[in-house]
């Protein structure tokens, strides 16, 4: 079976809008668990078959680098125009008050939504999108602080204010670590709690659940605190 495609739309985005959610894909996939099981990491080789087969691509619509939060400057690995067909698409959180969806953008993901691609966005990055329509008649949320805002600039869209909202296709979170909450739901949903937890504690992360609220280990069998799963 082919790896999974995953993008990230390299709008000027809050830095762990992205970072969070692509490290826990990150260390859920097949290439770190097969150089953690080759390292003699006990536990590592019995995730290497439930792991992620994934390949990720970072599009902008050139290749120069593009400025994010806090200074830091990060490269393309592909253009809007170079891209290769995506399963999945993130989009980070710019700076509400200044940024502006180019049209080349809006077009790349109308054009990923028509062919039937997973759309995730992060914080201000559902906000970021609306303009596109593709979230016109769905539920969704973003930065809870600008949820007014939003309701004025795309009253088509059914705004909430939940921790992450799954309609379809297109799931939308709140805030930057609401980003890996969401994502986190996702892994656990698609590929198990097994390799969720072996992802979670490496991270030594415990999500929330959709209301935000802290969810124990007991509640879910994650095993985060103190309970290793890559132990013999």
């Amino acid at each position: 079976m082919a790896p999974l495609n995953f993008g990230f739309l390299m709008i000027q985005y809050q830095v762990l809008d992205v970072a969070g959610p692509l490290d826990i894909l990150s260390c859920s996939s097949k290439e770190l668990m097969t150089s953690l099981a080759a390292a003699g990491f006990p536990g590592a080789s019995k995730m290497v078959d439930k792991a992620i087969d994934i390949k990720f691509h970072h599009i902008a619509e050139t290749m120069n680098p593009v400025q994010m939060t806090g200074g830091l400057r990060v490269v393309p690995t592909t253009t809007c125009d170079t891209c290769p067909p995506l399963d999945f698409l993130l989009v980070g959180g710019p700076d509400p008050s200044k940024y502006v969806l180019p049209d080349r953008f809006a077009e790349f993901i109308r054009q990923h939504v028509k062919a039937g691609g997973h759309l995730f966005t992060t914080c201000t990055g559902g906000l970021a999108i609306a303009p596109s329509g593709v979230l016109d008649g769905r539920t969704a949320t973003t930065n809870h602080g600008v949820l007014e805002v939003a309701k004025k600039v795309a009253p088509k869209v059914k705004w909430v204010e939940k921790q992450w909202v799954e309609d379809g296709k297109i799931w939308t979170s709140g805030g930057a670590c609401a980003g890996m909450d969401m994502m986190a739901h996702w892994l656990i949903k698609n590929y198990g709690m097994e390799l969720a937890k072996s992802t979670f504690y490496g991270l030594d992360f415990e999500p929330r659940d959709i209301e935000g609220n802290r969810v124990l280990p007991q509640q879910h069998g994650a095993g985060i605190n103190g309970n290793n799963p890559f132990s013999v």
